[in-house]
This record gives C-alpha cells, sequence and structure tokens, in this order.
C-alpha cells in the first residue's frame, strides 16, 4: 500500500514590527535636519554696516553657519576683517574668534573701543596708496613707515609683524592676513579726513616737525648754516632755521610749502585741543 505523503502545512507571514509612532516622528525631524545648516542671528556694531551688504545691518539678521567654519572666519567671510572687530559675543558672553557657532545662537560683533589700546607703542605702516597720509603723520611727529614702491601683501604683513606695527589699509583682503601684528581700515578718501580718522581710532602721541617726510628718520636741528653742498645757493640766506634728518641725510626748511603745512599741523593741534 503506498505511503501517504502528508501535506505540508502552509506557513503563515511573518507579522511586521509597528514602530513606535514617537521614535518615527524623532526619526523624521532627524531626517529633516540632514544637510540643513545651522542658523544664527548676527549683530553687528553700526560702525561696521558699512562693510557688510544691507541684509546684514539688521539687528540678529539670520546668517548660514556650516559647523565647520569659525565665528571669527565668518565674520570675516561677510566683509568684516578681524581687526575691526573689538569683541564677539554668544547669547551675551564673550567667545574667541574660534568658536564654532552652533544652531539658535544669537552673535553680537562689537567694534574696537576708541582710542584703540595697543600692546605696543603706536607706530604706523601704510601701504602704497596712502601716501599723502603717510606724510602728514610724519610731519605731526608720528612713527609712519610707508613703503613705495608697492612691496606685496606678503611681505607689507610680515614687516607689519617684525616692525611692531598698525598696518593701515583699504584693502580688506590685505588686513585678513594672520600674520599682522595689528591693524585698520582707512574707511576715508580725502587725506584730511582720513588723518582726522587714523588719530580719532588710535590717538597717538603727538610731536610736529621732529621726524623726516621723506623717510621716517629723526630731525635734528643745524641752525642757518648747515654743511651741505646740496643746497641751492641762496637757500641758507632765504630760510630759517634748518634741520637735518640722522637716517638719509636729507635737509628740510622752510619752503614755500610749509605754510600750507603748518596751517594744517596748526588746524590739527586746535581741533585735538593741543596747546603749544
Amino acid at each position: 500500500m503506498p505511503r501517504q505523503v502528508g501535506t505540508i502545512p502552509s506557513q503563515r507571514p511573518a507579522s511586521r514590527c509597528h514602530a513606535d509612532p514617537v521614535e518615527e516622528q524623532v526619526d523624521k525631524r532627524a531626517e529633516s535636519q540632514v544637510g540643513r545648516r545651522a542658523q544664527i542671528g548676527l549683530s553687528l556694531a553700526p560702525e561696521l554696516h558699512g562693510l557688510v551688504a544691507a541684509r546684514h545691518r539688521e539687528r540678529h539678521a539670520p546668517v548660514a553657519a556650516d559647523g565647520a567654519a569659525t565665528l571669527g572666519q565668518l565674520v570675516e567671510s561677510l566683509g568684516v576683517p578681524l581687526t575691526e572687530v573689538g569683541a564677539l559675543l554668544v547669547d551675551g558672553r564673550p567667545v574667541p574668534a574660534s568658536h564654532l557657532p552652533a544652531d539658535g545662537e544669537r552673535v553680537t560683533v562689537q567694534g574696537v573701543s576708541r582710542p584703540q589700546p595697543l600692546p605696543g607703542p603706536a607706530r604706523f605702516l601704510l601701504d602704497v596708496h596712502l601716501g599723502t597720509l603717510a606724510r602728514r603723520l610724519r610731519l605731526l611727529g608720528v612713527d609712519t613707515a610707508y613703503e613705495n614702491p608697492d612691496i606685496g601683501d606678503a611681505a607689507l604683513a610680515a614687516r607689519s609683524a617684525a616692525d611692531r606695527r598698525v598696518l593701515l589699509s583699504r584693502d580688506r583682503g590685505l588686513l585678513r592676513r594672520r600674520e599682522l601684528w595689528a591693524g585698520a581700515i582707512v574707511h576715508r578718501r580725502r587725506p584730511a579726513e582720513q588723518l582726522a580718522e587714523v588719530l580719532a581710532r588710535f590717538a597717538p602721541p603727538l610731536a610736529p616737525w621732529t621726524r623726516c617726510v621723506f623717510c621716517n628718520g629723526p630731525l635734528r636741528t643745524t641752525g642757518q648754516e648747515p654743511q651741505c653742498r646740496q643746497l641751492p645757493d641762496g637757500t641758507v640766506r632765504r630760510h630759517g632755521a634748518f634741520a637735518r634728518c640722522d637716517d638719509c641725510g636729507m635737509y628740510c626748511f622752510h619752503g614755500a610749502h610749509h605754510e600750507r603745512e603748518r596751517a594744517m599741523v596748526d588746524e590739527v593741534l586746535r581741533t585735538l585741543g593741543v596747546h603749544r
């Protein structure tokens, strides 16, 4: 008698595991965060508004942060060199420029205090575009180095660091170089306004007529009869006091341009309330 083959009972499909509704909501929120950049609310000091786009001048302006760039890098990417920043505050507490912004933070960027304190004497280095400003600072006795012809951004930044000088420039890219000892943007275009801007920001000590306008060296008064064959005939008779630069050897005397320069110096001293 043939054996009866038993039938294999049909298998029911395994029932699916139903996820917890709360976990599903968490997962959806997590997925929505993937690829979304953090966003901070940025408030810039009013004196910095001219360096950024109009949309970034509002209080708590929304700014995206990628999670990799530091706060200092983010501020500079908007157009503000860190030479113009006094303090960085996150939700009211001070943080370094190396702070990594997190989503939802409120950042306040303050400007530098005026007069701005420096970690050393007020000594300046000007780029090739600020020649007239350099001459006027020297007339006021301010230690002012000036590079013409242009030596390039890298060399300027290196000299700022080596000589411990404040680099003055209208070039924001130059002022973002990390080698700088210190720096400042010159916002104004007219030399008289540039001079007022620098004096208001740094308040350097003034000693008019003590520096050579040609090389920045110290001047030494020599009297009316300098032993210098370079002077044209009659110069000694026509002009009064002479001064000679100890560094370059040039003689300075009260020529036709002196009255204009004296008027500029006197106006600066009067504006600052300096009595001589």
